[in-house]
């Protein structure tokens, strides 16, 4: 009678770590076993804290580093900016990528904290498809790629505006790379498609083997493209999907070798058009 309640908690599944600690036991097997939960517990909480600290210092180092290297980059930009010599043309290409490269590190450092920075508003989903095709201008034309973008003003998301561009570019981006060189076109769409709206970006390059297909959202998969495409990092899709299962919405892709690539941005019932 002594134990009963020291073995019901034995019994007993745990719900959280924190009922394991501050049980009050008269008894001396209970009672020891009560301090060296407690003690365990306090250590595990110090660790976490710790932990939690230095995450927090390295995310704000990571976002000043980020701004601190938009300043030059921007500069270079502005030198190199309307110039007709072929060496500065390279050279902004050059600054475009590590931009993104910049940009891609800064949202990967923030996806720990999306709660704290995310605002769901009226967005156009024209208009930020439309922002992120002028990202990539320079990267269409060196790619000899050319964008279509079929979006009916009036289609509006309820989302972050910021976070969705950021899926968007990083699904145009893939599209551009495997499309290179081939003269074909990335298509931007928005339709409904068995009572659920979709935003669609639709390439006609390279294809993705049907034995990647189910790996390329996985972190740091490049897959026999990637082996193929030197710039591949395997981190593009697997951000897009990270965002978006964040965002509550559902990314979707198929693919056949030699005819191309459509990914598909699922809004399901957070999209109207007006």
């Amino acid at each position: 009678m002594t134990h009963r309640s020291f073995y019901s908690r034995l019994t007993d599944q745990l719900a959280s770590l924190s009922q394991s600690v501050g049980q009050r036991e008269s008894s001396p097997l209970p009672k020891a076993l009560n301090r060296l939960l407690d003690t365990q517990y306090s250590h595990y909480r110090n660790k976490i804290q710790s932990w939690e600290r230095k995450q927090r210092e390295h995310l704000v180092f990571i976002n000043q580093w980020a701004h601190q290297m938009k300043t030059p980059l921007s500069v270079i930009e502005m030198i190199t900016h309307n110039e007709d010599d072929e060496r500065l043309k390279s050279i902004s290409e050059e600054v475009d990528r590590m931009r993104h490269g910049i940009e891609m590190m800064l949202y990967t450092a923030r996806l720990e904290t999306f709660e704290q920075d995310f605002s769901v508003e009226a967005v156009s989903l024209r208009h930020i498809v439309s922002e992120a095709v002028h990202e990539y201008k320079r990267l269409f034309i060196r790619s000899h790629v050319y964008p279509e973008v079929n979006i009916d003003e009036g289609f509006i998301v309820q989302t972050d505006a910021k976070w969705l561009r950021f899926i968007v570019m990083q699904l145009l981006s893939n599209a551009i790379k495997y499309s290179t060189g081939k003269g074909n076109t990335v298509t931007v769409s928005a339709l409904k498609r068995n009572g659920v709206h979709v935003l669609e970006i639709r390439d006609q390059g390279v294809g993705i083997p049907k034995s990647d297909q189910k790996r390329v959202f996985q972190a740091f998969y490049t897959g026999t493209n990637g082996r193929s495409f030197k710039e591949s990092t395997g981190m593009g899709l697997f951000l897009a999907n990270e965002v978006a299962k964040r965002l509550e919405l559902k990314l979707e892709l198929e693919s056949a070798v030699g005819e191309g690539t459509a990914v598909s941005i699922i809004f399901g019932n957070n999209l109207t058009s007006l």
